[in-house]
């Protein structure tokens, strides 16, 4: 059959089941945008900023353990979408971008915006494929979403040329490749059994690829609740991950975030053994390589990633198993728990003892602004068990993790490697994917700015996601970060902002603007915001900059206390 690469192309996406791809029209691909406006069988979501778009696609990677699908222009809009790449790559994040490029013609001539893509993302990509020849397209797909999908998951560029969508070719269409997933080896589930049955304070972090197995099998939270039961082990929820175990759980053993409070850090390290259950282990995880120590671990180490080359890269683990985290949960529940694992029992109550102090809704008043945490618990008096909750990078999301207790059933979405700008490009996708259900994205006024302009696309579609501002007029993040490490230098100037009426630039989008002062408006505006329904509701809360966090603020006298 004689088909446009173009068409070939776009049968190649429906086929690994892509709904929706995100995009800024660009010359390079008009030729593929076409094709998918004709056939009508995948929505184009038409974004404000390549960032936007990529994060969008990074969003619906998670949402689906499936790749998500951005397409950009060559160079600028390349380079404007390489801030999700970045996301994506750290994050372990599956996604599929498909780059215009210069005509075949005009190679190496630094034609307009020609760049050499595998060069220029060869740091930021799992792999880069140059789609030249009409007879390898449909395979250039297939390839790049079985290694986006695959290992540890994360971005794949796929190149386009602008004068090869239509052309003609006799290829045939690349089927799907089948998802792989390793098993565990009987004898390290036996040594990882018999590690666990002998630890007195064993503590399980749980993350991203256990979340992936979640996304694919709804089965895979019964089962970690079950395992966490019978076994009476402890769970930890790892950076940016909080819905992996619910927050109410009598097992729910703390959240191993970002700096990690003082007095529920303590209590972890008495551990005896960690059991790093689908979580790849990071800086922000370890709390920068202390807990457990790089390269030698102060305790001992059981770590499961799918990926080999993952498992033992930093760390050096007594036991390292790279397959399917969901696999050894299953494994553990089919051997059955050891006769004395009651003996955990008050190891575990102590660690949920200290998490449930650190979510009492309680905070000190401010006198320059609303202290943040009364916007996030009034927040979270509204979320439905359902809600999807996205946050940008900044301090403000401290209050997220520390007074939202979230469930499992619910959704978090985020930058886990901190990138600013992810907030609401994130809740588009989450509201385009989720329609009906709630979404709100907690943005600081530094990233409103950044990647806020996406409530346009938000409009245009229908979505409804709320978003919460918390303006305090700086760059509060690098703030406190200036004065801890020079508190002898002024800082303030270096990191003052001057913002719009973000209720008022709301309304101009379209969306509904509320705007909340001081506390005791605060109950009343969150209300109102969720009693919208119609349209996306922008929240703009004047908020202090003494609380800098939801564990720190600022003296009068400017020490950090």
């Amino acid at each position: 059959m004689t088909r446009t690469v173009a068409r070939l192309l776009a049968e190649s996406l429906e086929e690994h089941d892509v709904d929706q791809v995100y995009c800024v029209p660009g010359e390079s691909y008009v030729g593929l945008t076409s094709a998918l406006i004709e056939r009508n069988s995948i929505r184009v979501v038409v974004c404000r900023h390549e960032g936007g778009a990529g994060y969008m696609a990074v969003a619906d990677g998670r949402l689906r353990a499936r790749a998500g699908v951005a397409i950009v222009s060559r160079g600028p809009g390349l380079s404007n979408a390489m801030v999700s790449l970045h996301s994506a790559y750290h994050d372990a994040t599956p996604v599929v971008m498909l780059i215009g490029q210069v005509e075949r013609k005009d190679f190496g001539r630094l034609a307009l915006q020609e760049q050499n893509y595998s060069r220029l993302l060869s740091d930021v990509t799992k792999l880069v494929v140059e789609v030249n020849e009409p007879a390898q397209a449909s395979e250039a797909i297939a390839r790049a979403f079985h290694v986006a999908e695959s290992g540890t998951p994360g971005p794949v560029a796929v190149v386009l040329p602008e004068d090869i969508f239509d052309e003609e070719t006799e290829a045939g269409l690349d089927p799907a490749r089948p998802r792989v997933a390793a098993g565990p080896r009987a004898e390290d589930l036996d040594r990882l059994a018999a590690m666990l049955a002998a630890a007195a304070r064993p503590l399980v972090l749980v993350g991203g690829a256990l979340l992936a197995d979640a996304v694919r099998d709804a089965a895979v939270f019964a089962d970690l609740n079950r395992l966490s039961e019978e076994w009476v082990l402890p769970i930890s929820p790892t950076h940016r991950r909080p819905q992996l175990f619910d927050a109410e759980h009598p097992n729910y053993g703390g959240y191993m975030g970002i700096r990690v409070p003082p007095a529920q850090i303590s209590e972890m390290k008495r551990a005896d053994l960690m059991l790093a259950l689908g979580e790849r282990m990071t800086d922000t995880v370890s709390q920068s390589y202390t807990f457990p120590t790089a390269p030698q671990p102060q305790l001992p180490l059981v770590h499961v990633w799918p990926d080999p080359d993952e498992v033992g890269r930093v760390w050096r683990p007594d036991l390292g198993m790279p397959c399917s985290p969901y696999e050894v949960v299953k494994a553990l529940l089919r051997r059955g728990a050891p006769a004395d694992a009651g003996k955990r029992r008050g190891w575990v109550d102590g660690l949920r003892a200290i998490h449930r102090t650190l979510l009492v809704k309680q905070w000190e008043p401010t006198s320059d602004g609303v202290n943040f945490a009364a916007v996030v618990c009034e927040v979270d008096r509204h979320l439905a068990p359902d809600a999807t909750v996205t946050t940008d990078a900044g301090n403000f999301a401290s209050f997220v993790h520390r007074y939202i207790g979230f469930r499992q059933r619910q959704v978090f979405l985020a930058s886990v490697v901190g990138a600013m700008g992810s907030g609401m490009p994130m809740a588009v996708a989450a509201a385009l994917r989720r329609p009906g259900k709630q979404v709100v994205a907690f943005v600081g006024d530094g990233g409103a700015l950044m990647m806020g302009n996406e409530i346009a696309t938000a409009c245009q579609y229908g979505a409804k996601p709320i978003m919460i501002i918390s303006d305090n007029g700086m760059y509060g993040t690098i703030g406190m970060h200036s004065y801890v490490r020079y508190p002898e230098r002024p800082f303030m100037d270096g990191t003052r902002l001057t913002n719009p009426d973000f209720a008022q630039w709301g309304r101009a989008f379209g969306a509904e603007g509320i705007t909340i002062r001081s506390e005791a408006e605060v109950a009343d505006g969150i209300a109102r915001a969720f009693a919208v329904k119609t349209r996306p509701v922008v929240v703009h809360c004047l908020t202090s900059a003494i609380q800098m966090s939801a564990w720190r603020r600022y003296a009068r006298s400017g020490a950090l206390v």
